[in-house]
């Protein structure tokens, strides 16, 4: 029994995989469209891009996974069903709920891994793009410079590069500083790098010339091999980094620290994020419940389970929009949070307690024919 029972697991869950591959694709390109300013914008390079998008990929877990965990099982059942496996697993003495374990395993499998997501990578991935983000909108050389244009970042500077590198190197500089009052300053350098020392973000110039007027209206000339321009005067330093909801863990969510304005401002919105983490789990289970309502529930139909399948996968739909409503009515209404759990606790139990209540109906036998859980077959085929 139990060979047939990891045989019934394996068909589950080979597709489950393959279809979470597939949406986890779909999720990737959807990212990648919304990330592509950081290459044609900012000019970072093709492994940072790749980076925050593979660090966004956690947050969709509780959606894209339990969507392919019902596409899956809708396939797999309606494909073992119409083959007769089930009949020869009824056959064999198998009960329905026997049947049916590996469907559960799978999903209990599932809303385990979805757990473990959100309650540490989630938060751990968002981190890490939060402060990769912070580290590219800081960036001096995507900030100061753009590829071949002339560029104002702050009042009284013009920085002309012809290109910038992926290690911020820059090729053929051009600067422009007005200091007031009449007088400027021009630099020009064959290379140049922006890099820190002694803490300061400067721009190091190798191979250049500059000419400054006084507020006199003398003109000074002066050759270097090495120049090291001070950006401070240009750089925000009161910019620091700051986590939002969805890059908390789980204790910081429940426990926030009023003693912060933001945290104290937002303490509402926290809670909801964090019961959302906790119940979206529990979607997995009610979506294979009405998979196996959808193609084992219902009676023998040689025609297919097509209108059982869309049917079930509508509900499906219905019951998952219907929890980001309740999640989004939370972020206000702190009550409502125990709906965040009734909407999908209440749907998996209807479905789960109708579907082995009419299985424990229909094991009797009248007049010749043994009524199935598929419907009625000749006794003793």
């Amino acid at each position: 029994m139990r060979l047939i029972e990891s045989y019934l697991f394996r068909q589950l869950a080979w597709p489950t995989l393959a279809a979470a591959a597939a949406l986890g694709g779909v999720a990737l390109i959807t990212q990648t469209l919304s990330t592509l300013d950081l290459v044609v914008d900012q000019h970072q390079s093709a492994t940072v891009f790749l980076k925050i998008v593979l660090l966004s990929l956690p947050s969709m877990a509780p959606i894209v996974l339990p969507i392919a965990l019902l596409v899956a099982a809708l396939w797999s059942l309606n494909r073992l069903h119409s083959d007769q496996e089930f009949v020869v697993c009824y056959g064999g003495g198998l009960s329905r709920w026997r049947v049916t374990a590996p469907a559960w395993k799978l999903s209990v499998l599932v809303a385990m891994a979805i757990l473990a997501i959100n309650l540490f990578v989630q938060p751990a991935a968002s981190r890490e793009a939060r402060q990769e983000l912070f580290r590219v909108r800081t960036d001096l050389a995507a900030s100061l410079v753009h590829d071949g244009q002339f560029s104002q970042p702050a009042n009284g500077l013009t920085v002309y590069a012809q290109s910038v590198d992926a290690q911020g190197r820059l090729k053929n500089v051009f600067i422009h500083q007005a200091q007031g009052e009449g007088s400027s300053s021009t630099f020009a350098a064959k290379q140049g790098i922006i890099t820190r020392q002694e803490g300061r973000p400067v721009l190091i110039l190798f191979t250049g010339s500059n000419q400054s007027w006084s507020t006199r209206g003398v003109l000074n000339f002066l050759d270097f091999k090495e120049y090291v321009f001070d950006l401070t005067p240009y750089t925000n330093t009161t910019e620091a980094l700051h986590y939002k909801i969805s890059d908390r863990y789980l204790h910081e969510l429940m426990k926030p620290d009023l003693t912060q304005d933001w945290e104290k401002h937002n303490k509402k919105k926290m809670k909801a994020e964090a019961h959302s983490r906790l119940s979206s789990p529990l979607y997995a289970l009610t979506f294979m419940a009405l998979a196996l309502q959808a193609v084992l529930g219902g009676g023998f139909n040689r025609t297919g389970y097509g209108r059982r399948i869309a049917v079930a996968g509508a509900a499906a739909a219905a019951i998952r929009i219907l929890g980001f409503g309740v999640q989004a009515a939370c972020d206000s209404a702190p009550a409502l949070n125990v709906l965040q759990y009734i909407i999908p606790l209440a749907p998996l139990a209807w479905v789960t307690w109708r579907f082995y209540r009419a299985s424990s109906r229909s094991k009797r036998v009248v007049t010749g024919l043994t009524v199935t859980p598929f419907g009625a077959e000749p006794a003793g085929a």
